[in-house]
């Protein structure tokens, strides 16, 4: 037996006649040996002597106040933070995350795992963590693109993310579109280098090709032509001009591609790579009347039924991400199909309505009231009301 347990057990043989030191003697005991799970053991002994309970818990146990329960919640919360922060600093991913998840601190978790370098050997707990589990959605996704590539990636988006969160969908979008981008400009600038003087330093990709028609002539492609479609399809929540800028040079990019290679698109974007090159423009601040005009269109003339709203939803979040909120939801309530139920629509038509009422524009919760109204939605009349009234 090490010195240290030796003494451990002699300083607990000798602490007679106060229990509490006792105690705490193994919890520092457990905390020098780093012992994550032992400490939060200790820890919970502590907790329970410092509120008169048993040490350990007992079926039999009476009902104890609000109080006690809510500093014996407290306590255990210290001791799952401390045992888990020890487990991600000893590179036991998942277990610090076991014990560290019931804080809901995910801030101290986050900033913890980023002090932790991902490697072969605890890729597959990171990425649990860090993207199935959402503590860093961005930082697991680019994971799995260092580790299993482009296409792994892409599958692995549209499994897991496409339905998640817009914010978890726009930290992966963004690392897959910074990824593609520059391995697809890297290997354009080769190309162009091996067969024609080199491009500038400053050329993006945008220049290199619309500078050099030939690059693209007779079928050629640099990247997977369905890794390309994809990241200016995933790329479509971002917001930084930078990022929207990029997405748009791989529209014209892929516009320059053989015909074989355009592959459609789900409505509003069956002509894919021209609509999406419009679609990015709108929210650069280019041509956006006549960009909307055209996504208005499909909104109004797709058939649902067939489509399903996905023109609608584009034509609307379009329209509030341009600054017209208040005419995004005057077009989702009129122009969304009657069998959609209000409660499906109402957290975007509150989303819009906040922006338009920080712009000034509160009447759009009357517009919404009169929506609810006619849905016989009381709860989401409420809402909107409530919404109004602190406005």
């Amino acid at each position: 037996m090490p010195d240290t347990a030796v003494k451990i057990f002699e300083t607990l043989r000798h602490c007679d006649t106060d229990r509490s030191q006792m105690l705490q003697e193994l919890v520092d005991y457990f905390r020098a040996q780093q012992l994550p799970m032992e400490l939060f053991e200790a820890r919970k002994m502590v907790v329970r002597d410092k509120l008169g309970l048993s040490l350990t818990t007992r079926e039999d146990e009476p009902t104890r106040s609000e109080e006690v329960e809510r500093q014996l919640e407290l306590g255990l919360l210290d001791g799952c933070r401390e045992a888990g922060e020890m487990l991600l600093r000893a590179g036991r991913v998942f277990e610090g995350w076991t014990y560290l998840r019931p804080t809901g601190d995910n801030e101290l978790i986050k900033r913890l795992l980023s002090e932790v370098e991902i490697d072969d050997d605890n890729y597959d707990e990171m990425q649990r963590v860090l993207l199935h589990e959402g503590v860093d959605v961005g930082r697991g996704f680019q994971a799995v693109l260092d580790h299993q590539g482009t296409c792994n990636s892409i599958t692995l988006f549209d499994q897991a993310i496409a339905h998640r969160s817009k914010s978890d969908r726009r930290a992966a979008g963004e690392r897959l579109l910074e990824f593609f981008y520059d391995e697809l400009t890297t290997l354009v600038r080769a190309d162009i280098t091996e067969r024609d003087s080199a491009p500038g330093d400053g050329e993006t990709l945008y220049d290199m090709i619309a500078n050099r028609p030939w690059v693209l002539k007779e079928g050629g492609y640099h990247l997977d032509t369905t890794h390309l479609s994809s990241t200016v399809r995933i790329a479509s929540t971002l917001t930084d001009p930078k990022q929207l800028r990029k997405a748009w040079e791989l529209t014209q990019y892929g516009r320059q591609l053989h015909h074989q290679f355009q592959y459609p698109g789900e409505e509003p974007f069956v002509d894919f790579y021209p609509a999406y090159a419009a679609y990015y423009s709108i929210l650069l601040g280019e041509n956006v009347d006549a960009g909307l005009k055209l996504f208005e269109r499909k909104a109004k003339n797709v058939d649902t039924n067939e489509h399903g709203t996905g023109a609608i939803e584009t034509y609307v979040d379009l329209l509030d991400r341009v600054g017209r909120s208040a005419d995004a939801i005057r077009f989702a309530i009129q122009h969304v199909p009657s069998d959609v139920p209000a409660q499906t629509l109402m957290p975007l038509l509150m989303e819009f309505a906040g922006h338009a009422n920080a712009d000034g524009d509160g009447s759009v919760y009357d517009a919404i009231m009169d929506y609810c109204n006619d849905k016989q939605d009381a709860i989401g009349f409420a809402v909107a009301k409530y919404a109004a009234m602190a406005s």
